[in-house]
């Protein structure tokens, strides 16, 4: 066969990805804060996109029940007049943006819609809130931080050290952790320093005389034992407790007395004194604030079945502005500026017509998580049942993927409580008698039950959890028993006895 070059025609099919599908896939990850990021940055690039200050200009998008697909709104931008309209130079015409928004005709009969109303987000107060108008207030931002733990410690440090003294505290306490322990090691500290180990050890126990309680220390005993001495409780009988913390976490406590040359009561007593300590006192500083979780879906029960609705007090809120394009398609442009301007329109629509196919894809998924796991939402965890993303992608004729990626950072408040919508997909345990299959979060639930009725003197073991609920019409191992109780953080029988044991001591 000779090698010479060719030209050959073949036909394929391949599925080409477009910038507006990459779009419209990463919006459906998005939870609606997340979501604020890159509306910003599309306005903040593209002149033709408004963002609406007061309510929406279009009915909250809910489903009034579970099986009702025409609830959702259509937007002016999915309509054919609109794009008439600026066809014919007259796009300042377009009707929803003359659409009083405080209007009767729009209906506020959900969580997130009214100026005045308490939703996921925080307190809405129209037009006398923070920020943009019907926004919640964040009061956490009025809140004074706290100071850093290294700074609180400087301060004191500054305030009983001076000269070289101060450069060894400087140089310890920049080696402090977040829970207050010192990770430095005092001979090579002493050694960069150019000091001898005494001042290194005389500047450390100046500084773990600061306040908090308890910081700078090497290890969970020595932390301890500041903490004995500051409430002058540590007598020969404390230290040889803090001295053998490991026979105290094992439990044996008959041990442990006649190293104390104590009785049960005093050492009861000792106990009792070591669980008002803090193990961990750099954390009251820690700067990490915690980030509310924001619902994105309200769901709430309604008279036919249930109403689903998504939390407009978090959505981003856009539309195409209809006159400010007429009025720089009016004026005279070159050919470079009609394709940007065009561009930039095609652009505005697309991102409307993607954030309202959002919002519906949202809401069909959700309703079709309600309908399958209705009995969840009536009675409670317990009746959870088995479910996948398949299942749920299958009914409601989307790919599996779909239903991933909507699901993925989205917190669903119902009236049990706030849930991820991952919660709601779990694998089954078969029943023992050959019914239908649980949930694992229920068989979870059951196993915690369990455990937490269990009285002092009759520790359950694995193997009887699994007889109780098989007795109960659950067919699990007892490795399962294990490793779901594991997950839960909750220890073994072993363990738990222990646990019991030290708190009815300290009792």
């Amino acid at each position: 066969m000779a090698l010479a070059p060719r030209l050959d025609l073949r036909q394929s099919q391949s599925l080409v990805m477009t910038p507006q599908l990459q779009q419209a896939i990463k919006l459906l990850t998005l939870s609606n804060l997340e979501l604020e990021g890159v509306i910003a940055v599309e306005l903040e690039k593209n002149p033709l996109l408004e963002a609406m200050g007061g309510e929406p200009d279009w009915q909250p998008l809910q489903a009034d029940g579970v099986d009702r697909d025409d609830a959702a709104p259509v937007l002016a931008a999915e309509t054919g007049a609109a794009d008439q309209l600026m066809a014919q130079g007259r796009g300042e015409a377009d009707a929803p943006l003359d659409i009083d928004p405080r209007d009767t005709a729009f209906a506020e009969d959900g969580p997130g819609d009214g100026p005045g109303q308490i939703t996921g987000g925080g307190a809405g107060l129209g037009d006398g809130g923070a920020g943009q108008p019907g926004e919640a207030i964040d009061f956490d931002s009025f809140a004074n931080p706290e100071p850093e733990l290294q700074e609180y410690l400087m301060d004191q440090a500054r305030a009983a050290l001076s000269g070289a003294d101060l450069m060894i505290a400087s140089q310890l306490i920049g080696q402090i952790d977040a829970a207050g322990y010192l990770e430095a090691d005092l001979l090579q500290t002493a050694y960069g320093l150019g000091v001898a180990l005494a001042d290194v050890e005389r500047v450390l126990a100046v500084i773990q005389t600061f306040d908090p309680t308890g910081v700078a220390a090497r290890s969970l005993s020595e932390c301890l034992i500041l903490q004995a001495k500051e409430a002058d409780r540590y007598d020969p009988c404390m230290a040889r407790l803090l001295d053998n913390l490991d026979l105290l976490a094992r439990g044996a406590l008959p041990q442990l007395r006649r190293i104390c040359g104590v009785d049960e009561e005093d050492m009861a007593d000792m106990i009792r004194e070591l669980r008002g300590y803090d193990p961990k006192p750099g954390l009251r500083f820690s700067s990490e604030r915690t980030a509310a979780v924001v619902p994105d879906i309200f769901v709430n029960p309604a008279k036919d079945g249930w109403s689903i609705e998504i939390n407009n007090a978090t959505l981003p809120r856009v539309l195409v502005n209809r006159s400010y394009y007429v009025e720089l398609s009016g004026g005279p442009q070159d050919k470079a500026s009609k394709a940007w301007l065009a561009d930039c329109l095609a652009s505005a629509n697309w991102l409307v017509k993607a954030l309202d196919q959002r919002q519906r894809t949202i809401i069909k998924v959700t309703s079709e998580i309600v309908r399958q796991q209705e009995e969840f939402f009536r009675k409670g965890v317990a009746h959870l049942k088995p479910l996948t993303l398949r299942a749920v992608a299958e009914t409601i004729g989307m790919h599996e993927s779909t239903v991933s990626r909507v699901t993925s950072n989205k917190y669903l408040s119902c009236p049990r409580g706030l849930y991820e919508l991952k919660y709601f997909f779990t694998s089954g345990i078969q029943s023992a008698d050959g019914g239908t299959a649980v949930s694992a979060e229920a068989v979870k639930s059951h196993i915690k039950a369990l455990i937490g009725a269990e009285a002092p003197g009759a520790i359950l073991s694995d193997d009887t959890l699994v007889d109780m609920l098989r007795a109960q019409g659950f067919d699990i191992a007892r490795r399962t028993v294990a490793k779901y109780r594991e997950a839960m953080g909750i220890g073994s029988s072993v363990q738990r006895r222990r646990q019991k044991a030290l708190k009815g001591k300290a009792a």
